[in-house]
C-alpha cells in the first residue's frame, strides 16, 4: 500500500478568502487551509474583502491582495506538512465575471519569476489597472442598458449568451473600463477572469479562459461556442474586433474542461518544493465549481448559502430567460447548468443578525437568530391560512433581481384579495420578525424563479407538486439548522436537505475533484462517471432537515405569489441603478 498516494489541490478565490483543499484520489480531504483578506493581509484596508467608491457604486479589490493571499495559503499548506511532491494536479475556483487586465509586462514577469521572493513583490507591476472589480460591483447600468438594447431585447441577449446584461457580467465591465480609463486599456495586453488569473499564476502564463466561466461576459454565443461578433464590436467600440479578441485570448477557449494547460510554474517547484510534471488544469467560476461538489442527479439543487445566495443545478435542456443564468457544464458536453444569483446573501442576513438587541442569556447572536426565527410563525400568519402575511424584501446592496437600489421594504400581504399593505410598526415588530422574515423572503424569491425549470417526480412520487428532488446547502448559512428548517418548507426536496461535509469549501472541493478527474481520466470518461464511481455519500453529506412537507409547502404557495406582487411594486418608479 502506498503511504504516500498523490494529490490535488483546488482552490477558490472568493470575495473574503482564498481557499485551499487537497484531496487524494478516494477524494479524501487531507488538508485544507484559507487565507482571510480582512484579518491576515497585510497593507490593504479592505471591508469584508473589498474596496469601495459609493458614489459610482463600485466594489473592487487589489490585486496584490490576492497575490500575497496565494504564497500565504501555500505557506500555510507546508506549516500543516504538506508534501507538495506529492501534488499531482491543480484547478480552482474563482468569483465569477470579475475582469483583470494584465499590461504588456504581464506575462514575462509571470514567466520569469524569482523563488527567492514573492509573488507581490514580483507581480506588483504586470497589471494595467490595479483593481479588479467585484460581483457586488453596480456601477455599470448604462452599459447593460447598452447590452441589452444591442441585439434587439434583453431576452435576445439571454438566448444567445445565456444571460441578459447584468452589472457584474465582464461585458458591460470591459466596456465601462475602456470608457473611463482608455489608456489603461490601451495598455492592457491581456483580460483575464477571476478563474483564468488565479491559473495563469500556477502556469506561469496567461492562461486561457474556462467553457463554463467564459458563459458569464455576455460575449459568448453559448449554442454556437463562439464570440458574438456584434456584442465584441460593441465593447471595443469598433467593428474590427481583433484588438479586443486579442485582449481576450479568444482563439482559445479549450472545449474540453479537463484539459491539461501545462504543467506548473517554476516558481513553485522551486520555491514550495512541487514536481514539475504537476499538472494545471482550467480553473472556473465559483458556481461552476460548486455544482462539481458532488455528483449531482437530475432534479438536484444546491443552494449556496454564503455572501451571495446562488440556487444550482444541472440539466441537458437549454432554456434561458432573463430571469436566470444558463451557463456550459464546466465538464461534461452536453450539460448545462443554471443559475439564480443575488447579491443579498449572508451580508444580508448579518446585517439583520446585528441589529437585534442582547439576547437575555448567554446566547451568541446566531443563536439569537435561530431562536427567534423558529419562535415566529411561517410568514408571521395566525393558523387561519387566509391571514395576512409579513413578507418583505432586504437589500443593504443593490440588488440583481430584481434590479433595485439599496433599501428594505415590509409588507403585509392578504391571500385570500391579493393585496398589499406597506407595513407600519403596529403591524410589524422591528427588527425580531426581520429574522424568519429575511430568510423566507431569499428562499421565496428561489422558488418564484425556479418554478418553470423544476418537475414533479416520477414514480411512488408521482403526485407531488414540481420540486427538486434534493435540497444541498454549501456555504456559511449551511451551519444554521433554522435555515435549512425553512429552505426544506419553501423549496421542498421530496427526499430531504442535506449539507455537504465540507459545505463552506464546495468551491475548492469541486476544484480539486476537477483535478482529479483532468488527470486520472480515462479515453472518454466523464466527469460523472469517474467522480461518481468514487465518491461515498454517506462520508460527504447529511441530512439535515425535512424537505417536502404537505401543507406547509402549499401553505408558502401564496406567498411567492405575494413575493412577486412585492417585487413589482417596488419597481414601480424605481429608477433603475
Amino acid at each position: 500500500m502506498n503511504d504516500n498516494p498523490p494529490l490535488y489541490l483546488g482552490f477558490d478565490l472568493s470575495t473574503q478568502q482564498l481557499k485551499g483543499i487537497a484531496v487524494t484520489s478516494s477524494l479524501k480531504a487531507e488538508h485544507e487551509v484559507k487565507f482571510d483578506f480582512d484579518a491576515d493581509s497585510k497593507g490593504f484596508n479592505v471591508k469584508k474583502g473589498v474596496l469601495t467608491n459609493p458614489s459610482e457604486n463600485e466594489v473592487f479589490a487589489p490585486l496584490t491582495m490576492w497575490l500575497q493571499a496565494i504564497d500565504g495559503v501555500l505557506q500555510r499548506f507546508k506549516d500543516a506538512g504538506m508534501d507538495f511532491s506529492r501534488v499531482r494536479g491543480i484547478s480552482g475556483a474563482g468569483m465569477q465575471h470579475g475582469s483583470v487586465y494584465w499590461n504588456y509586462k504581464g506575462e514575462q514577469a509571470l514567466g520569469s519569476l524569482d523563488p527567492s521572493k514573492s509573488l507581490e513583490g514580483q507581480l506588483a507591476d504586470a497589471f494595467a489597472h490595479p483593481y479588479s472589480p467585484n460581483w457586488q460591483d453596480a456601477s455599470t447600468q448604462a452599459q447593460c442598458d447598452a447590452f441589452d438594447a444591442h441585439l434587439g431585447d434583453p431576452t435576445r441577449l439571454a438566448f444567445l449568451t445565456g444571460s441578459k446584461a447584468h452589472h457584474r457580467f465582464t461585458g458591460p465591465q470591459i466596456l465601462r473600463f475602456r470608457t473611463k480609463y482608455p489608456a489603461k486599456y490601451q495598455e492592457t495586453s491581456r483580460i483575464s477572469l477571476v478563474s483564468s488569473f488565479l491559473a495563469s499564476i500556477f502556469l506561469g502564463k496567461i492562461a486561457p479562459f474556462d467553457i463554463s466561466d467564459v458563459c458569464g461576459m455576455n460575449l459568448w454565443d453559448i449554442k454556437a461556442g463562439t464570440w458574438n461578433e456584434r456584442l465584441l464590436s460593441l465593447t471595443a467600440g469598433s467593428t474590427d474586433t481583433s484588438e479586443i479578441k486579442d485582449k481576450l485570448g479568444a482563439a482559445d477557449v479549450p472545449e474540453d474542461g479537463g484539459a491539461c494547460l501545462g504543467n506548473i510554474s517554476p516558481y513553485f517547484v522551486q520555491r514550495y518544493g512541487f514536481s514539475p510534471t504537476c499538472a494545471i488544469a482550467p480553473s472556473t467560476g465559483d458556481n461552476p465549481s460548486t455544482i462539481l461538489a458532488l455528483p449531482l442527479r437530475p432534479l438536484d439543487a444546491i443552494v449556496s448559502l454564503g455572501t451571495s445566495t446562488t440556487f444550482l443545478m444541472s440539466t441537458p435542456y437549454y432554456k434561458p430567460n432573463p430571469a436566470v443564468h444558463f451557463m456550459n457544464h464546466p465538464t461534461t458536453p452536453g450539460l448545462y447548468m443554471f443559475m439564480l444569483c443575488y447579491k443579498n446573501g449572508g451580508l444580508a442576513r448579518e446585517n439583520v443578525r446585528d441589529s437585534l438587541p442582547p439576547p437575555p442569556d448567554a446566547a451568541g447572536p446566531w443563536q439569537q437568530f435561530e431562536r427567534l426565527a423558529s419562535m415566529t410563525s411561517p410568514l408571521g400568519q395566525s393558523s387561519d391560512l387566509s391571514s395576512p402575511m409579513k413578507i418583505g424584501l432586504f437589500f443593504p446592496r443593490p440588488e440583481i433581481v430584481p434590479n433595485v437600489r439599496a433599501g428594505i421594504w415590509r409588507f403585509i400581504y392578504k391571500p385570500n384579495t391579493h393585496s398589499l399593505m406597506a407595513a407600519d410598526e403596529t403591524m410589524w415588530k422591528q427588527p425580531e420578525d426581520d429574522v424568519r422574515a429575511i430568510v423566507e423572503s431569499q428562499f421565496l424569491s428561489l422558488r418564484l424563479r425556479s418554478r418553470d425549470l423544476v418537475e414533479s417526480p416520477t414514480g411512488p412520487n408521482a403526485h407531488l407538486p414540481p420540486q427538486p428532488r434534493r435540497i444541498y446547502l454549501v456555504g456559511g448559512g449551511s451551519r444554521n439548522a433554522t435555515i435549512a428548517r425553512i429552505a426544506g418548507q419553501i423549496l421542498g426536496g421530496w427526499e430531504g436537505v442535506y449539507r455537504l461535509d465540507v459545505g463552506e469549501n464546495a468551491c475548492a472541493l469541486g476544484a480539486a475533484y476537477k483535478a482529479v478527474w483532468s488527470v486520472e481520466r480515462k479515453e472518454k470518461q466523464s466527469f460523472e462517471e469517474l467522480i461518481g464511481s468514487r465518491w461515498k455519500e454517506d462520508e460527504f453529506v447529511e441530512r439535515i432537515a425535512d424537505g417536502y412537507q404537505e401543507g406547509l409547502f402549499e401553505k408558502y404557495g401564496p406567498a411567492v405569489e405575494g413575493l412577486d406582487l412585492i417585487e413589482k411594486e417596488v419597481l414601480k418608479g424605481e429608477k433603475s441603478i
